[in-house]
Protein backbone atom coordinates (compact mmCIF):
# COMPACT_ATOMS: atom_id res chain seq x y z
CA UNK A 1 0.00 0.00 0.00
CA UNK A 2 1.29 3.39 -1.21
CA UNK A 3 2.26 5.41 1.69
CA UNK A 4 0.71 9.22 2.09
CA UNK A 5 -0.18 11.58 4.83
CA UNK A 6 -3.52 10.25 5.31
CA UNK A 7 -2.49 6.69 6.39
CA UNK A 8 -0.08 8.65 8.58
CA UNK A 9 -3.03 9.85 10.58
CA UNK A 10 -2.38 13.49 9.59
CA UNK A 11 -5.28 15.69 9.75
CA UNK A 12 -6.87 17.44 5.95
CA UNK A 13 -6.41 20.51 7.16
CA UNK A 14 -2.62 19.88 7.59
CA UNK A 15 -2.35 17.85 4.44
CA UNK A 16 -4.27 20.93 2.70
CA UNK A 17 -1.34 23.12 4.12
CA UNK A 18 1.22 20.71 3.43
CA UNK A 19 -0.05 20.59 -0.20
CA UNK A 20 0.35 24.59 -0.07
CA UNK A 21 3.81 24.71 0.85
CA UNK A 22 4.90 21.99 -1.79
CA UNK A 23 4.96 18.77 0.22
CA UNK A 24 2.42 16.01 -1.22
CA UNK A 25 4.25 13.00 0.14
CA UNK A 26 6.09 11.74 3.10
CA UNK A 27 9.53 10.91 3.37
CA UNK A 28 10.81 7.97 4.61
CA UNK A 29 11.86 9.28 8.14
CA UNK A 30 8.42 10.59 8.24
CA UNK A 31 6.76 7.55 7.47
CA UNK A 32 8.73 5.56 10.49
CA UNK A 33 8.54 8.52 12.71
CA UNK A 34 4.63 10.09 12.73
CA UNK A 35 3.19 6.82 13.90
CA UNK A 36 5.17 6.00 16.77
CA UNK A 37 5.39 10.13 17.74
CA UNK A 38 1.23 9.56 17.33
CA UNK A 39 1.10 7.04 20.01
CA UNK A 40 3.18 9.01 22.35
CA UNK A 41 6.77 6.77 22.41
CA UNK A 42 10.18 7.66 23.58
CA UNK A 43 12.14 7.71 20.21
CA UNK A 44 15.18 8.41 18.18
CA UNK A 45 14.89 9.11 14.73
CA UNK A 46 18.37 9.34 12.36
CA UNK A 47 18.93 10.16 8.68
CA UNK A 48 20.80 12.47 6.74
CA UNK A 49 20.46 16.01 6.73
CA UNK A 50 17.85 17.33 3.71
CA UNK A 51 15.58 14.22 4.29
CA UNK A 52 12.59 15.87 6.34
CA UNK A 53 13.23 15.21 10.03
CA UNK A 54 11.74 18.34 11.19
CA UNK A 55 8.28 18.20 9.84
CA UNK A 56 8.69 13.99 11.18
CA UNK A 57 8.31 15.57 14.69
CA UNK A 58 6.42 18.55 14.09
CA UNK A 59 3.31 16.93 12.16
CA UNK A 60 2.64 14.76 14.96
CA UNK A 61 2.85 17.14 18.03
CA UNK A 62 0.74 19.45 15.94
CA UNK A 63 -1.72 16.79 15.33
CA UNK A 64 -1.61 16.14 19.27
CA UNK A 65 -1.53 20.00 20.99
CA UNK A 66 -4.99 20.68 21.89
CA UNK A 67 -5.98 24.05 21.05
CA UNK A 68 -9.02 24.22 23.02
CA UNK A 69 -6.06 24.53 26.24
CA UNK A 70 -4.56 28.06 26.55
CA UNK A 71 -1.30 26.04 27.34
CA UNK A 72 2.53 25.50 26.44
CA UNK A 73 2.06 21.53 25.73
CA UNK A 74 5.30 21.03 23.80
CA UNK A 75 9.34 22.09 23.98
CA UNK A 76 11.74 21.84 20.83
CA UNK A 77 15.38 22.31 21.85
CA UNK A 78 18.08 23.13 19.10
CA UNK A 79 21.68 23.71 18.72
CA UNK A 80 22.06 27.12 17.21
CA UNK A 81 19.62 30.03 17.70
CA UNK A 82 19.33 29.74 13.45
CA UNK A 83 18.01 26.47 13.76
CA UNK A 84 15.62 27.27 16.92
CA UNK A 85 14.22 30.10 14.31
CA UNK A 86 13.77 27.88 11.48
CA UNK A 87 11.87 25.60 13.53
CA UNK A 88 9.60 28.77 14.98
CA UNK A 89 9.61 29.69 10.86
CA UNK A 90 8.15 26.58 10.25
CA UNK A 91 5.15 26.05 12.64
CA UNK A 92 4.42 29.64 11.54
CA UNK A 93 4.41 28.08 7.48
CA UNK A 94 2.32 25.43 8.69
CA UNK A 95 0.03 27.39 10.60
CA UNK A 96 -0.62 30.18 7.84
CA UNK A 97 -0.95 27.32 5.09
CA UNK A 98 -3.32 25.50 6.95
CA UNK A 99 -5.28 27.74 9.46
CA UNK A 100 -4.80 25.28 12.19
CA UNK A 101 -4.29 27.73 14.87
CA UNK A 102 -1.44 26.35 17.06
CA UNK A 103 0.92 29.18 18.68
CA UNK A 104 4.63 29.17 19.11
CA UNK A 105 7.70 30.82 20.40
CA UNK A 106 11.21 31.23 20.04
CA UNK A 107 13.27 31.35 23.04
CA UNK A 108 17.05 31.97 22.23
CA UNK A 109 19.89 33.31 24.49
CA UNK A 110 20.90 36.45 23.68
CA UNK A 111 17.65 37.85 22.35
CA UNK A 112 15.74 40.20 24.98
CA UNK A 113 14.18 38.13 27.70
CA UNK A 114 11.86 40.77 28.58
CA UNK A 115 10.71 40.35 25.33
CA UNK A 116 10.29 36.85 25.43
CA UNK A 117 8.55 37.13 28.87
CA UNK A 118 6.37 39.24 27.30
CA UNK A 119 5.75 36.23 24.80
CA UNK A 120 5.40 33.81 26.90
CA UNK A 121 2.33 35.65 29.05
CA UNK A 122 -0.11 34.13 26.14
CA UNK A 123 1.46 30.93 26.64
CA UNK A 124 1.99 29.81 23.34
CA UNK A 125 1.31 25.62 22.45
CA UNK A 126 5.34 25.12 21.35
CA UNK A 127 8.73 26.72 22.62
CA UNK A 128 11.57 26.41 20.22
CA UNK A 129 14.80 27.67 21.54
CA UNK A 130 18.05 27.18 23.53
CA UNK A 131 18.63 24.71 26.49
CA UNK A 132 20.05 27.51 28.47
CA UNK A 133 17.57 29.77 27.89
CA UNK A 134 14.41 27.52 27.90
CA UNK A 135 15.72 26.18 31.37
CA UNK A 136 16.40 29.83 32.78
CA UNK A 137 12.92 30.71 32.16
CA UNK A 138 11.69 27.81 33.32
CA UNK A 139 13.60 28.28 36.52
CA UNK A 140 11.95 31.75 36.24
CA UNK A 141 8.16 30.29 36.51
CA UNK A 142 7.85 32.02 33.32
CA UNK A 143 7.44 28.33 31.49
CA UNK A 144 4.67 26.37 33.26
CA UNK A 145 6.51 23.32 32.20
CA UNK A 146 3.97 20.65 34.10
CA UNK A 147 1.44 21.10 30.83
CA UNK A 148 4.24 19.91 28.54
CA UNK A 149 3.70 16.80 27.02
CA UNK A 150 6.59 16.49 24.48
CA UNK A 151 10.39 17.62 24.72
CA UNK A 152 12.11 17.34 20.74
CA UNK A 153 16.14 16.85 21.08
CA UNK A 154 16.99 17.81 17.80
CA UNK A 155 20.56 17.60 15.99
CA UNK A 156 20.86 15.11 19.65
CA UNK A 157 24.69 14.41 18.88
CA UNK A 158 25.48 18.25 19.34
CA UNK A 159 23.40 18.58 22.28
CA UNK A 160 24.10 16.17 24.86
CA UNK A 161 27.81 17.08 24.87
CA UNK A 162 29.25 18.28 28.72
CA UNK A 163 27.54 22.14 28.19
CA UNK A 164 24.10 21.08 27.04
CA UNK A 165 23.65 18.10 28.90
CA UNK A 166 23.65 19.55 32.60
CA UNK A 167 20.50 21.87 31.11
CA UNK A 168 18.64 18.93 29.31
CA UNK A 169 18.37 17.18 32.20
CA UNK A 170 17.10 19.64 34.13
CA UNK A 171 14.54 20.69 31.76
CA UNK A 172 13.08 17.08 31.13
CA UNK A 173 13.18 16.23 35.57
CA UNK A 174 11.25 19.52 35.79
CA UNK A 175 8.07 18.00 33.54
CA UNK A 176 6.14 15.36 34.45
CA UNK A 177 7.57 11.67 34.28
CA UNK A 178 5.02 10.79 31.07
CA UNK A 179 6.44 13.32 29.24
CA UNK A 180 7.55 12.33 25.34
CA UNK A 181 11.20 12.43 24.80
CA UNK A 182 12.03 12.75 21.38
CA UNK A 183 15.96 12.67 19.86
CA UNK A 184 17.13 13.59 16.00
CA UNK A 185 20.30 13.52 14.10
CA UNK A 186 21.82 13.18 10.75
CA UNK A 187 24.25 10.98 12.56
CA UNK A 188 24.48 9.05 15.32
CA UNK A 189 27.12 6.89 17.69
CA UNK A 190 27.39 4.82 20.01
CA UNK A 191 28.12 7.20 23.06
CA UNK A 192 24.77 9.64 22.25
CA UNK A 193 22.97 6.85 22.40
CA UNK A 194 24.51 5.72 25.93
CA UNK A 195 23.91 9.19 26.71
CA UNK A 196 20.36 9.25 25.55
CA UNK A 197 19.27 6.09 27.66
CA UNK A 198 19.91 8.16 30.60
CA UNK A 199 16.96 10.44 29.68
CA UNK A 200 14.20 8.41 28.77
CA UNK A 201 12.92 4.85 29.25
CA UNK A 202 12.21 2.53 26.45
CA UNK A 203 13.29 4.62 23.46
CA UNK A 204 12.64 3.18 20.28
CA UNK A 205 15.43 3.78 17.77
CA UNK A 206 14.49 4.56 13.79
CA UNK A 207 17.15 4.60 11.29
CA UNK A 208 16.94 5.43 7.49
CA UNK A 209 19.40 4.35 6.06
CA UNK A 210 21.97 7.15 4.37
CA UNK A 211 22.45 6.03 0.75
CA UNK A 212 25.93 7.71 1.07
CA UNK A 213 25.84 9.07 -2.05
CA UNK A 214 26.64 12.62 -3.54
CA UNK A 215 23.63 14.13 -5.78
CA UNK A 216 24.29 13.28 -9.12
CA UNK A 217 23.07 16.76 -10.10
CA UNK A 218 25.83 18.44 -8.38
CA UNK A 219 29.52 19.63 -10.34
CA UNK A 220 32.61 19.42 -8.48
CA UNK A 221 36.24 21.06 -8.05
CA UNK A 222 38.81 22.22 -6.52
CA UNK A 223 41.60 24.91 -6.97
CA UNK A 224 44.80 25.09 -5.61
CA UNK A 225 45.86 28.54 -3.31
CA UNK A 226 48.38 29.29 -0.63
CA UNK A 227 46.64 29.52 2.59
CA UNK A 228 47.05 33.59 2.63
CA UNK A 229 45.82 34.01 -0.66
CA UNK A 230 42.42 31.95 -0.22
CA UNK A 231 40.16 34.78 0.38
CA UNK A 232 41.64 36.54 -3.09
CA UNK A 233 40.85 32.82 -4.74
CA UNK A 234 37.85 32.77 -3.36
CA UNK A 235 36.54 36.67 -4.69
CA UNK A 236 38.27 35.93 -7.97
CA UNK A 237 35.90 32.08 -8.20
CA UNK A 238 32.98 34.49 -7.18
CA UNK A 239 33.45 36.54 -9.73
CA UNK A 240 33.76 34.17 -12.48
CA UNK A 241 30.93 32.09 -11.07
CA UNK A 242 28.02 35.04 -10.76
CA UNK A 243 26.48 32.42 -7.75
CA UNK A 244 22.79 33.65 -7.51
CA UNK A 245 23.45 32.16 -3.32
CA UNK A 246 26.77 30.83 -2.64
CA UNK A 247 27.32 29.48 0.93
CA UNK A 248 31.06 29.58 1.73
CA UNK A 249 31.86 27.12 4.45
CA UNK A 250 34.48 28.67 6.89
CA UNK A 251 35.59 26.58 10.08
CA UNK A 252 37.44 29.45 11.98
CA UNK A 253 35.51 32.27 13.34
CA UNK A 254 38.31 34.58 12.63
CA UNK A 255 38.85 33.92 9.38
CA UNK A 256 35.05 34.25 8.83
CA UNK A 257 35.62 38.04 9.88
CA UNK A 258 38.42 38.29 7.84
CA UNK A 259 36.67 36.93 4.70
CA UNK A 260 33.45 39.18 5.57
CA UNK A 261 35.43 42.21 5.34
CA UNK A 262 37.54 41.24 2.44
CA UNK A 263 34.69 40.54 0.22
CA UNK A 264 32.37 43.76 0.92
CA UNK A 265 35.72 45.80 0.04
CA UNK A 266 35.11 44.19 -3.03
CA UNK A 267 31.68 45.20 -3.15
CA UNK A 268 30.59 41.26 -3.01
CA UNK A 269 26.57 41.36 -1.60
CA UNK A 270 27.96 39.04 1.57
CA UNK A 271 27.16 38.66 5.32
CA UNK A 272 27.77 35.65 8.00
CA UNK A 273 26.74 33.29 10.68
CA UNK A 274 29.67 31.89 11.94
CA UNK A 275 31.61 34.85 12.79
CA UNK A 276 31.52 36.45 16.29
CA UNK A 277 28.50 39.07 15.16
CA UNK A 278 25.54 39.02 17.22
CA UNK A 279 22.43 37.49 17.04
CA UNK A 280 20.47 40.24 15.44
CA UNK A 281 23.23 40.40 12.50
CA UNK A 282 22.92 36.49 12.34
CA UNK A 283 19.17 36.57 12.02
CA UNK A 284 19.49 39.41 9.37
CA UNK A 285 21.94 37.70 7.49
CA UNK A 286 19.66 34.74 7.00
CA UNK A 287 16.46 36.50 6.01
CA UNK A 288 18.68 38.54 3.43
CA UNK A 289 20.17 35.54 1.98
CA UNK A 290 16.37 33.77 1.93
CA UNK A 291 15.32 36.93 -0.13
CA UNK A 292 18.32 37.28 -2.36
CA UNK A 293 19.20 40.67 -1.10
CA UNK A 294 22.48 39.13 -0.43
CA UNK A 295 24.56 36.49 -3.05
CA UNK A 296 27.22 35.32 -0.54
CA UNK A 297 26.55 33.72 3.00
CA UNK A 298 29.65 32.81 4.78
CA UNK A 299 28.86 29.98 7.45
CA UNK A 300 30.97 27.05 9.87
CA UNK A 301 29.06 23.81 9.86
CA UNK A 302 27.54 24.25 13.74
CA UNK A 303 26.16 27.05 12.23
CA UNK A 304 24.48 26.19 9.17
CA UNK A 305 23.50 22.88 11.42
CA UNK A 306 19.81 21.75 10.26
CA UNK A 307 19.46 24.97 7.93
CA UNK A 308 17.21 24.43 5.24
CA UNK A 309 17.70 27.54 2.46
CA UNK A 310 15.89 27.00 -0.93
CA UNK A 311 17.80 28.06 -4.01
CA UNK A 312 21.25 27.69 -3.27
CA UNK A 313 23.65 27.55 -6.47
CA UNK A 314 26.92 26.96 -5.26
CA UNK A 315 28.94 25.71 -1.94
CA UNK A 316 32.26 26.69 -1.69
CA UNK A 317 34.35 25.82 0.86
CA UNK A 318 37.42 27.80 2.10
CA UNK A 319 38.17 25.06 4.58
CA UNK A 320 37.95 21.50 3.42
CA UNK A 321 36.01 18.93 5.59
CA UNK A 322 38.68 15.91 6.55
CA UNK A 323 35.51 14.10 7.27
CA UNK A 324 33.61 12.93 4.03
CA UNK A 325 29.68 13.09 5.85
CA UNK A 326 30.52 16.41 6.35
CA UNK A 327 31.64 16.77 2.37
CA UNK A 328 28.51 14.88 2.07
CA UNK A 329 26.32 17.29 4.01
CA UNK A 330 27.86 20.24 2.67
CA UNK A 331 27.25 19.19 -0.71
CA UNK A 332 23.64 18.38 0.20
CA UNK A 333 22.74 22.26 0.12
CA UNK A 334 22.72 22.60 -3.37
CA UNK A 335 21.28 19.91 -6.29
CA UNK A 336 17.49 19.68 -4.51
CA UNK A 337 14.13 18.99 -6.12
CA UNK A 338 15.80 18.37 -10.04
CA UNK A 339 18.15 21.61 -9.56
CA UNK A 340 22.00 21.22 -10.31
CA UNK A 341 24.63 23.00 -8.27
CA UNK A 342 28.64 23.75 -7.82
CA UNK A 343 30.63 22.36 -5.09
CA UNK A 344 34.37 23.65 -4.90
CA UNK A 345 37.25 23.54 -2.45
CA UNK A 346 39.53 25.91 -2.51
CA UNK A 347 42.77 23.72 -0.69
CA UNK A 348 46.79 23.87 -0.46
CA UNK A 349 48.32 21.46 -2.19
CA UNK A 350 49.26 19.65 1.22
CA UNK A 351 45.03 18.58 0.94
CA UNK A 352 44.61 17.02 -2.37
CA UNK A 353 44.42 13.94 -0.62
CA UNK A 354 41.67 15.03 1.80
CA UNK A 355 39.91 15.59 -1.80
CA UNK A 356 40.91 11.88 -3.47
CA UNK A 357 39.49 10.50 -0.50
CA UNK A 358 36.34 12.18 -1.02
CA UNK A 359 36.15 10.53 -4.23
CA UNK A 360 37.33 7.38 -3.54
CA UNK A 361 34.01 7.45 -0.67
CA UNK A 362 31.14 8.34 -2.87
CA UNK A 363 32.97 7.09 -6.11
CA UNK A 364 32.70 10.92 -7.78
CA UNK A 365 35.23 12.83 -9.42
CA UNK A 366 36.28 16.30 -8.17
CA UNK A 367 38.56 17.53 -11.01
CA UNK A 368 41.24 19.92 -10.56
CA UNK A 369 40.14 23.59 -11.51
CA UNK A 370 42.15 26.88 -12.51
CA UNK A 371 41.01 30.16 -12.54
CA UNK A 372 41.68 31.81 -16.51
CA UNK A 373 40.67 35.45 -17.83
CA UNK A 374 37.80 35.18 -15.38
CA UNK A 375 36.97 31.73 -16.08
CA UNK A 376 37.02 28.29 -14.28
CA UNK A 377 38.36 25.91 -16.52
Amino acid sequence: MEINFENLKISQEIISGLNTIGITEPTSIQEKIIPLALEGKNLIGQSETGTGKTLAYLLPIIEKIDISKKEMQCIILAPTHELAIQINNTIGDLRKASGVEITSAPLIGSANITRQIDSLKSKPHILAGSPGRILDLIRKKKISAHTIKSIVIDEVDKLLDKNNLPFIKDIIKSTQKQTQIMMFSATLTGKTLDVANTLAKDITIVRVKNNNKVNENIIHGYIISEKRKKVETLRKLLHACHPKRALVFINDSYDADNALEKLRYNNIKVDSISGSNIMEDRKRALENFRKGSIQVLIASDIAARGLDIKGITHVINLDVPEDSNDYLHRCGRVGRAGETGEVFSIIEDKEEDIIKIHEKTFKISIPKKNLYKGKVE
